[in-house]
């Protein structure tokens, strides 16, 4: 072999390794964009399921006259841009064997300032296995997701088919009264799936409805006065998952 040849083999070896080099990076670059919005969506699919299932079951007590027996409430206060909420829900699940708790629990939702992230809150759960007089206390706190900018809920009120912002079961209006659904929206700051070197954070919102089991029936339609600008959650920002279309009374 001549010199010329020898150096026109070691410029295609630099050229191809300079390729392989390119699209490794371009590869593991795209795993790890990937990666991360997985991560997020699975941690806000964790806490729209928990909510879900809690909403599912919640429950209100009639009877408050036996002996040993608590009342019962099911309250939410708008709170922009974080709501609150206290209830209970027959979704506990006993992991100890003979161990003094049932399925009735009291769940309670409220927010606290992310200290990783400015402007941002951290959803904290909070669940109590024993009903008592007190149903916004107690019970074990862990916090449900982080980066949270947005957390709002609806109510749907089967006597009047109109969404309501909040719901009290003490009030004159809705005494003794479960609503029959709930809208649930959340809006988290994740990556940006636009963003090449995957820096920025957007909110991204995610939408889900409730069908309440225990709440009284409605004859109307469970969509029946949305508004536009709830119909087009998570346009521009993000998906909005767990979109409850076809849902029935």
């Amino acid at each position: 072999m001549t010199l010329v040849e020898v150096m026109v083999a070691l410029g295609i070896l630099a050229a191809i390794g300079t390729i392989a080099v390119m699209t490794l990076s371009n590869t593991l670059q795209a795993r790890e964009i990937l990666s991360e919005n997985d991560d997020h969506q699975q941690s806000v699919r964790v806490a729209l399921d928990t909510i879900t299932r809690e909403l599912e079951l919640a429950y209100l007590t009639y009877n408050t006259q036996v002996p040993n027996s608590y009342m019962t409430v099911f309250v939410a206060r708008d709170e922009s841009p974080i709501d609150t909420l206290w209830f209970a829900s027959l979704s506990h699940q006993r992991l100890y064997r003979n161990s003094r708790e049932s399925d009735q629990t009291e769940i309670s939702i409220w927010a606290e300032d992310d200290p990783t992230m400015d402007g941002a809150y951290v959803l904290m759960h909070r669940e109590a296995p024993r009903i008592d007089h007190e149903p916004d206390e107690g019970g074990v706190i862990y916090p449900l997701a982080y980066g949270v900018k947005r957390f709002t809920i609806r109510f749907l009120d089967s006597d009047t088919c109109e969404w309501a912002d909040e719901w009290d079961s003490n009030s004159t209006e809705q005494s003794g009264r479960l609503p029959r659904a709930a809208q649930v929206v959340l809006g988290v700051m994740g990556p940006d799936p636009d963003d090449p070197d995957n820096e920025e954070l957007i909110e991204r919102s995610y939408a889900t409805t409730v069908l309440l089991q225990y709440g009284k029936r409605a004859r109307c339609d469970l969509f029946a006065g949305q508004g536009e600008e709830d119909q087009n959650v998570g346009a521009g920002t993000g998906p909005a998952d767990g979109a409850a279309g076809g849902l029935t009374q």
